[in-house]
């Protein structure tokens, strides 16, 4: 029995055999050539053949887990056209008289290896991806197909890192769960476990020479452990474990379609946060009474130049045909802090959590703003959409939104473009926006508390800082007084006010939440049936 501790991306327990997926890299031997041109015409056929090969995993992710989560492969397609990579390849190759397959090699690693030296966890992650672009090129050059990944049978995949093409290629009902050696919990792999509600391990310190296609395994999410040949009474504690999560879950599907309501009679909206098109399955199979925070930022994240109105536009209306007239909130860009994105240029600053960051960057960069807007504006024809714009600390920022909102609706109505307004709210994380919110509540829609930025600027507290951990209290008096004060202002006003920060899905705090008259939670998908349950059988 040999047991090992990762972290843990996505609770739950799972026992079956393992398939080891060994680094599908292999030596490329260097080669002396007579003529360069030719090797170039070469990799000019294989990137053509990638290209294509590309396109159908983006058609087959499309369907699987939509547009915005398909999105990489078109990434890797724009990589494949990047001309640093390709004159580097082509220089190796004329400079050095080398084969294509050892240039295209080398200069996969020397890439990888400068992405995965990157301070941001974001473009750390991004290694993976100059790794599977250059090991699809060097398969094509070979003339090799590669691995057939859609006839596995039901098993824990361990791998030392798994790409978008691998994970895309495989039957999703056949994945028990991941345990990788690397990864971040910004992969691809970690973001399909999520998705998924499968079990999910990275930075387990596996040796894959030592384990084999399969052994049986136990990957336990809720203590981060895997263990591989467990003994026979770990196995018999592991199947009861199984089951009652098992009957655990069926309890909960019992609430479907019921009433967000306590014994006493008050009810509450409960909503789901997400961050892709892919996750409004996850929302839709928990019942979710809507999205409360659609995260659109992740639709700049996974791209290497600006997404365009007509992408946008794509995955915001499948997003609120998919939900079928339940309400969608979508926040617009929130870049900045911890969330670099290259192509933005926003420069190092020496505290970018009070930096130039989300609505801040909207107001400044207004044509960044004005994109978003008009195709914010035109899915909302579609469903039930409102906007919600983050970081805000005045009226006055709230005005010259709506002056942009006004040029936009201008533009679409001389453009002949079919567009609805939708309902606009504020995200009230800053205290000054607290403070203010009588007045706030005054000219928006509705307020969501977005209560991790909202205790971090308030408990002058780097969330981020594990040195703080100790310090940093969510429960704090301040932070519940606060939330008071904003809801007890919206209702002032005919208004309403919900929670879509992390604070939404403590369950020591619903009770409190509810006689505080919040109108809505919003959470992680996998809280909604949690949460229902728990306030229905709340006595008030």
């Amino acid at each position: 029995m040999l047991k090992l501790s990762g972290k843990s991306v996505y609770k739950g327990i799972v026992m079956g055999p393992v398939v080891v997926f060994k680094n599908s890299d292999h030596q490329v031997k260097r080669k002396k050539i007579e003529n360069a041109e030719l090797e170039i015409e070469r990799v000019e056929t294989a990137l053509e053949a990638a290209k294509e090969q590309l396109q159908k995993l983006y058609d087959k992710a499309v369907k699987e887990v939509g547009e915005a989560s398909a999105a990489i492969f078109e990434v890797h397609q724009m990589m494949l056209e990047d001309e640093d990579y390709l004159d580097s390849i082509h220089n190796s190759i004329r400079t050095e008289m080398i084969n294509a397959e050892y240039a295209v090699a080398v200069t996969g690693d020397n890439f990888s290896a400068m992405f995965a030296n990157m301070d941001d966890d974001y473009m750390k992650a991004r290694a993976a991806d100059i790794k599977d672009i250059s090991n699809r090129l060097v398969q094509n050059l070979e003339g090799k197909d590669g691995l057939d990944l859609s006839t596995m049978e039901a098993a824990i995949i361990v791998a030392d890192d798994l790409s978008p093409s691998e994970t895309v290629q495989m039957d999703k009902d056949k994945i028990l769960a991941f345990v990788t050696v690397h990864g971040s919990t910004n992969s691809h792999t970690a973001i399909l476990a999520r998705m998924m509600n499968i079990p999910a391990l990275i930075g387990v310190p596996v040796n894959l020479e030592e384990i084999q296609s399969g052994m049986e395994a136990v990957v336990d999410g809720f203590t981060g452990e895997v263990i591989f040949e467990p003994s026979v009474d770990l196995c018999s504690q592991t199947k009861i474990r199984i089951q009652e999560e098992k009957e655990k879950l069926e309890l909960l599907n019992t609430l479907k379609g019921k009433e967000n309501v306590t014994l006493g009679g008050k009810k509450i909206n409960i909503y789901a946060n997400i961050g892709s098109v892919g996750d409004v399955g996850y929302v839709l199979e928990n019942d979710a009474g809507g999205i409360g925070l659609f995260r659109s930022e992740f639709l700049y994240l996974g791209k290497s130049d600006f997404p365009t109105e007509e992408e946008q536009f794509r995955a915001y209306r499948q997003v609120v045909q998919m939900m079928a007239g339940k309400k969608v909130i979508i926040r617009t860009l929130d870049i900045g802090a911890d969330k670099q994105v290259e192509y933005f240029n926003l420069g190092k600053e020496d505290n970018p959590a009070l930096g130039y960051r989300a609505i801040r960057i909207c107001l400044k960069q207004p044509d960044i703003f004005k994109t978003q807007l008009r195709a914010l504006f035109r899915a909302a024809v579609y469903g039930n959409l409102s906007i919600m714009y983050p970081m805000i600390t005045s009226t006055e920022e709230v005005r010259q939104i709506y002056e942009i909102v006004n040029e936009v609706k201008e533009e679409l109505d001389k453009e002949q473009i079919p567009y609805k307004l939708p309902e606009q709210g504020i995200m009230i994380e800053t205290p000054a926006a607290v403070m203010i919110s009588d007045e706030l509540a005054e000219i928006v829609d509705f307020f969501s508390i977005g209560t991790n930025d909202l205790t971090q600027y308030t408990l002058a507290i780097d969330r981020q800082n594990e040195k703080l951990d100790d310090f940093y209290n969510p429960h704090h008096k301040a932070i519940l007084k606060m939330i008071q004060m904003v809801v007890d202002n919206a209702h002032k006003y005919g208004k309403w006010a919900g929670i879509c920060g992390e604070l939404g899905a403590d369950p020591e705090l619903t009770k409190k939440f509810i006689r505080m008259g919040v109108d809505e939670l919003s959470v992680a998908p996998s809280m909604i049936l949690k949460l229902r349950k728990q306030i229905r059988e709340m006595a008030d």
